[in-house]
């Protein structure tokens, strides 16, 4: 197959850390690799677009672009769809869904555009062979994606099936667990470097540290599942046997210690059922107790990675220690006061590890007294959040700042 317009959609904010895993995935760069609004672009094979569905762990999706052109009224896209050569792609036989998305476009209703770039799709098929194929909302052989700008639509065929985020092994779930892939980008944007302890002390059902020893471990994320491609007509199971198997050889014995802890020991047992799953259960170590009291968990300062549950992700049911069924304090109308108590004992028994928090909260450093030294911009879902780093020394950053200032 000839070289492909790929387009790989993430959150806001993943965009350049996306890029360079891209880059580092298959040597692409310049005008062949280009950073969007919410994803990359790139010109590469069909092998390529294997390799990034097993590997990448911040894209949400690996996407064909099949056309793109001007439009003004639904019947535009039915031409544009009618256009595209889907017997290339798939057959009669197989189910297919569309999904629109849209940024400024005129149109009234995305439903009907929907409608009409599935007619136009049915129509195509139905005109060269006499057969339409069904159309299956729920669990579609072939997902169609169109995006509307305010004067251009962009039709894909998409090659990942399920969502990236959805690696094959969590199972064990609490309340609005973090996504695999924002996890995966709270790493890459903490720089960490897969040999120094990890620590999450508010871990929940395991997702970052499960993410972290998959790293350290030089697993590849979609080894464990199924993708779309499999069902699409250039698919070829010799080429996608032989990039399994040089996954798999990758994978090593662990390069660094991950270690998690949460106040709900159901969701320990989760993380750990979760680990377990994803081939790390030797490798995470986890544990139930307060992040207000939990000492280091080796002997040497590492790095912690917290994405502590907060009132729009989780409501405010209860404090957590209380009623032990969700997770930590942060959850409640006592956030504040959980803040001030956690920076209080990072900073007393925490010295020399270097702290991330994400969080929706900008005033996050103020309410834990603490400065923070970088802030990356980052969207849990619809959640416009900020990766704060604290690196703690010990006492104040008001003993401290007045210590130098003397």
């Amino acid at each position: 197959m000839s070289t492909l317009q790929l387009f790989l959609p993430c959150a806001a904010g993943v965009e350049g850390f996306l890029a360079d895993e891209v880059h580092r995935l298959t040597g692409l760069a310049g005008d062949d690799l280009l950073v969007g609004r919410a994803g990359v672009m790139l010109r590469a094979s069909w092998r390529d677009a294997l390799k990034l569905n097993l590997h990448s762990r911040l894209a949400q999706r690996v996407l064909v672009q099949l056309s793109q052109t001007p439009y003004r009224a639904e019947q535009d896209l039915y031409e544009a769809a009618r256009a595209v050569a889907w017997d290339a792609w798939f057959t009669p036989r197989q189910s297919f869904k569309v999904e629109v998305t849209a940024q400024h476009s005129p149109l009234k209703s995305l439903n009907f555009a929907t409608l009409r770039i599935k007619d136009a799709v049915a129509d195509r098929f139905r005109d060269r062979g006499g057969v339409r194929p069904d159309v299956d909302t729920q669990r579609p052989d072939v997902r169609v994606f169109a995006h509307l700008t305010s004067t251009h639509c962009t039709i894909y065929i998409d090659t990942s099936g399920e969502p990236l985020f959805k690696r094959g092994w969590r199972e064990d779930k609490g309340e609005a667990p973090l996504k695999e892939t924002l996890a995966a980008a709270m790493l890459a944007a903490s720089g960490w470097d897969a040999k120094t302890p990890l620590y999450d002390p508010c871990c929940g059902s395991g997702t970052i540290a499960v993410e972290a020893a998959q790293i350290a471990c030089g697993i590849a994320p979609g080894v464990q599942r199924r993708f779309g491609f499999e069902r699409l007509a250039a698919f070829q199971s010799h080429v996608w046997q032989q990039l399994l198997e040089e996954a798999k050889s990758l994978q090593h014995e662990s390069t660094a210690e991950v270690f998690g802890s949460d106040v709900a020991f159901r969701m320990v047992d989760f993380a750990k059922r979760n680990a377990e799953r994803a081939g790390v259960g030797a490798v995470v170590q986890l544990r139930g107790g307060d992040a207000l009291q939990r000492m280091p968990p080796c002997d040497r300062p590492g790095v912690m990675l917290v994405n502590p549950p907060y009132g729009e992700r989780i409501g405010t049911a209860g404090v957590a220690g209380q009623t032990q069924r969700g997770r930590e304090r942060a959850q409640t109308d006592g956030a504040e006061d959980f803040f001030v108590q956690l920076a209080a004992h990072w900073k007393k028994h925490y010295a020399g590890w270097t702290s991330w928090v994400l969080t929706p909260d900008l005033k996050l450093p103020s309410r834990m007294r603490l400065k923070e030294s970088r802030r990356v911009p980052m969207w849990n879902g619809p959640i416009e959040c900020r990766l704060f780093r604290f690196d703690m020394v010990s006492g104040s950053a008001r003993t401290r700042d007045a210590a130098a200032g003397a």
